[in-house]
C-alpha cells in the first residue's frame, strides 16, 4: 500500500509541474522553415458519415376501432392506418452522481480512447502505440506502433490524438497528432490494411509540421467536426504565462484550434473557405479559433454539435468554454489576458472574449482534462451532462445548461485516479481513461 501511495503521489507532482509550465529553464526548439502556403477550398464542405441518432423515447397515437357495419351487405371497410409515433424528446435533467465500472486494465500510459464506427475501442498509448479493445479483450497486436517517429521527452509529449475519417468504412484513413524526436508538433495519416485490426505503418503521411518552442503546452486534440473537417488542438508553445504571446496572436498555429480540410486523396491539406481568417494577411488560414493556453480535450455535441473546450491553466483557473453551433467562427477565448473568467494580466478587458461556463480553482486540482456530453442510450439517466475531470485529484464534474440558458455544476465522483482524458464510443456512452492503466466506463 505504501508503495502505491508513494507512485501516485510521484506521478501527480511529475505532471502537476508539467502542466503549470514550469520549465523556465527548458531549450527552446529551433525555428523550422515555414510550410508552403496550403491551397484554399472553395469546394462544398465534403459529406460526413453521420453518427448514429440519438436515442428516442417513441409513443404510439392512441387510435379508436374502427365503426362495425351495421348492415351485412354494407362495403367492407379499410383497415385502420399504421399509427405513426410520435417522439419524444428524453429528459435531460443534472446528475448529482456517477460510478465507475472498470472495462480495461494493464495499459501504458493511456491517453485517449475513440471508435472507428464500430464496436471496437481504440485507445492511444502515449509511447505511440494504439491498442484495439474487442468483445471483451484486449487484442495482442497492436493496431498501429508509432513508437519509431514519436518522441516522448517530457511529460506533456508523446502520440497525443487519433482521429477517424468520418467516411474511414470506405477510405480506411485516421488521422494522428504526435511530438516527434525535435519536440515539433506533426499532424498525420495513415491507413488501415487489409486486416481490419492492423494499420499499415508505411501508409504515414505527414500534413503539418509545427516548430514547439518548449516541450509542454503541445496541445494534441483532433477531432472530425460536423462538418467533415478536422480540427486540431494547439497550445501556446509552453514555458509560463505565453511569454512570445502565442494566444493573442492569429498570425500563429500555436495557441489555436485549427479547421483543416484532409479530404484530398493526395496526403495533403486545404483550407476550408469559409475560414475566420482566410482573408487576413496577418492571420494563418488555418486557424478556426485562437486564445488558448492548452486546450488537451475537446469535444463536439452529436446532438446539437455545439462545442466544448476545456483549457488547462497557470496558476489559478481551470476552464471549460463552449460555443453554441451557430456561433461565428474566429472567437478569441481570452488567454493570457485572462484565466478562466479572471484577468491574468493586470488591468484585463474582458470584453469579446469567449466567457467560460465553468471553472475551478487551484485547491481543487491542477489540470483539467475535458471530456463528452453524454449521448448514449444505455443510461438516459446521464443524458444532456457534460463531464470533465482533473488530473490531480480526480474529481469528476457534471455540467449542465438550464433551460433559460444559464450553466451549473456539482461534483459526481471523487475517483482519486489520475484522469488523462475521457472518451466515447459509437454509440455515445462514455469513458475515464486514467494514467494507471486503466479504462473505466461512466455509470449511473
Amino acid at each position: 500500500m505504501r508503495t502505491f501511495i508513494i507512485f501516485c503521489l510521484s506521478v501527480t507532482l511529475l505532471f502537476l509541474a508539467a502542466c503549470q509550465g514550469n520549465e523556465l529553464g527548458e531549450t527552446a526548439v529551433q525555428s523550422q522553415n515555414s510550410p508552403t502556403p496550403p491551397i484554399v477550398n472553395t469546394a462544398v464542405p465534403p459529406t460526413n458519415t453521420p453518427p448514429p441518432p440519438p436515442p428516442v423515447i417513441e409513443e404510439e397515437l392512441p387510435t379508436n376501432a374502427p365503426d362495425q357495419p351495421t348492415a351485412t351487405n354494407a362495403p367492407p371497410t379499410e383497415p385502420p392506418p399504421t399509427p405513426t409515433p410520435t417522439i419524444t424528446p428524453i429528459p435531460e435533467n443534472p446528475v448529482s452522481s456517477i460510478s465507475l465500472a472498470p472495462v480495461i486494465s494493464g495499459l501504458t500510459q493511456p491517453l485517449y480512447l475513440t471508435h472507428a464506427f464500430d464496436d471496437r475501442l481504440f485507445i492511444v498509448e502515449q509511447d505511440g502505440l494504439i491498442k484495439i479493445f474487442q468483445n471483451g479483450a484486449l487484442l495482442a497486436t497492436p493496431f498501429i506502433d508509432l513508437t519509431g517517429p514519436v518522441g516522448y521527452n517530457s511529460n506533456e509529449q508523446g502520440l497525443l490524438g487519433l482521429a477517424f475519417h468520418p467516411n474511414y468504412q470506405e477510405n480506411g484513413f485516421f488521422f494522428v497528432n504526435y511530438t516527434d524526436e525535435n519536440g515539433r508538433t506533426n499532424i498525420a495519416r495513415y491507413r488501415v490494411s487489409d486486416d481490419p485490426n492492423v494499420a499499415d505503418p508505411a501508409s504515414g503521411q505527414i500534413l503539418l509540421t509545427i516548430p514547439q518552442p518548449f516541450a509542454n503546452h503541445n496541445g494534441g486534440m483532433v477531432a472530425f467536426g460536423p462538418d467533415g473537417y478536422l480540427y486540431v488542438g494547439m497550445g501556446d508553445g509552453g514555458s509560463q504565462g505565453d511569454p512570445q504571446n502565442h494566444g493573442q496572436n492569429p498570425g500563429t498555429l500555436l495557441g489555436s484550434i485549427l479547421r483543416l480540410d484532409v479530404n484530398s486523396a493526395d496526403g495533403i491539406y486545404t483550407i476550408p473557405a469559409d475560414n475566420p481568417f482566410i482573408n487576413d494577411t496577418n492571420a494563418r488560414p488555418e486557424v478556426w479559433a485562437y486564445g488558448f493556453r492548452n486546450p488537451w480535450r475537446f469535444s463536439f455535441d452529436r446532438d446539437s454539435d455545439d462545442f466544448f473546450v476545456a483549457d488547462v491553466g497557470q496558476n489559478a483557473w481551470e476552464e471549460v468554454s463552449w460555443l453554441a453551433s451557430d456561433t461565428p467562427s474566429g472567437q478569441n477565448f481570452g488567454w493570457n489576458p485572462m484565466e478562466g473568467n479572471y484577468c491574468y494580466l493586470q488591468n484585463c478587458d474582458s470584453t469579446g472574449f469567449v466567457p467560460a461556463i465553468f471553472e475551478y480553482n487551484h485547491s481543487l486540482g491542477c489540470s483539467i482534462s475535458g471530456g463528452y456530453i453524454y449521448r448514449g442510450q444505455q443510461y438516459l439517466s446521464l443524458y444532456g451532462n457534460y463531464f470533465v475531470a482533473d488530473f490531480c485529484s480526480g474529481t469528476i464534474w457534471g455540467i449542465f445548461q438550464n433551460a433559460d440558458g444559464s450553466w451549473q455544476s456539482a461534483i459526481v465522483h471523487e475517483s482519486g485516479l489520475p484522469i488523462n482524458s475521457f472518451g466515447e464510443d459509437i454509440n455515445g456512452e462514455l469513458y475515464v481513461v486514467a494514467r494507471t492503466g486503466q479504462i473505466f466506463q461512466i455509470r449511473p
